[in-house]
């Protein structure tokens, strides 16, 4: 099934894999967030272990598919050939980190607001806060395929599509964790799913983004490789595990993280 899923992509330009690689990812938080449709709450110790396991399959990613091909492909020994990587990686959580402190947006809890001051609705707010989440996941798998476009050896196809699996599968409890809370507010079905679904609107934006721009400055590849690492560590960090420790749900949020690092991990080695 793999193999086959791979050899699709191969026979396709890298761009239009990666439009349709993160096409895919929103297709798993669309999933997600069709579980209002069936439910109006979720379990807090529930959500709160998918979110552990979100911030886990996203710093495994950051390594595996990331940060250890951008260290790879960059020529040169010792501090040389970290260099790029440890510029690219501070980079991308500067520009996330520049978001977060201009982009009006809400957190799960609904407690903590942040960015400039705004009128927007709450709801609003939520979608923009997963949408932070949701820019450097697709702009990594979208740098992954544009440096197989670029021909760059350490970028492949098999590599690329197994991030792609990797940020769909935690997709799926963002969904979740967007539309639920909606509905408890008493929004209705079909509104709670909208939202939620258009949180990962941004990914294949940012996939095809990140792919032309690889593809057109090839030297960038380890830098967007670090760079997209950066972000998806910046917003664990800052948003997804903070989050999980807002209620006595710690030890499963911790637990799930564990999880997610494994899962991501062993799809990463097996199939990448």
């Amino acid at each position: 099934m793999f193999d086959s899923i791979i050899h699709f992509f191969e026979c396709i330009d890298p761009i239009l894999a990666a439009l349709l690689a993160t096409t895919f990812t929103w297709a798993l938080t669309a999933f997600g967030a069709s579980f209002v449709f069936f439910f109006k709450n979720m379990n807090r110790v529930v959500l709160d272990g998918m979110l552990g396991f979100t911030g886990g399959v996203m710093v495994a990613a950051s390594f595996w598919s990331l940060l250890a091909p951008a260290i790879e492909m960059t020529e040169g020994e010792g501090f040389v050939k970290v260099i790029p990587a440890a510029i690219g990686f501070l980079l991308g959580a500067i520009f996330i980190f520049g978001l977060d402190k201009v982009l009006p947006h809400l957190h799960i809890n609904f407690k903590e607001t942040e960015g400039i001051k705004s009128p927007w609705q709450r709801t609003t707010l939520l979608v923009l806060a997963i949408t932070l989440h949701n820019i450097p996941e697709g702009l990594a798998v979208g740098v992954l395929f544009g440096g197989v476009a670029a021909g760059i050896p350490e970028a492949s196809i098999a590599g690329a599509v197994t991030l792609a699996i990797g940020i769909g599968i935690q997709n799926f409890p963002e969904g979740i964790a967007v539309s639920m809370p909606l509905r408890r507010m008493g929004m209705s079905r079909w509104k709670s799913f909208m939202y939620g679904q258009s949180s990962a609107l941004v990914e294949p934006i940012a996939g095809v983004l990140g792919a032309v721009a690889v593809t057109f400055f090839t030297p960038l590849l380890p830098y967007a490789l670090a760079f997209a690492a950066g972000a998806m560590i910046f917003v664990v960090v800052e948003e997804v595990v903070p989050e999980t420790q807002q209620d006595k749900n710690t030890d499963i949020a911790t637990l799930g993280f564990i999880g997610g690092f494994i899962v991501m991990m062993m799809l990463d080695v097996a199939l990448g």
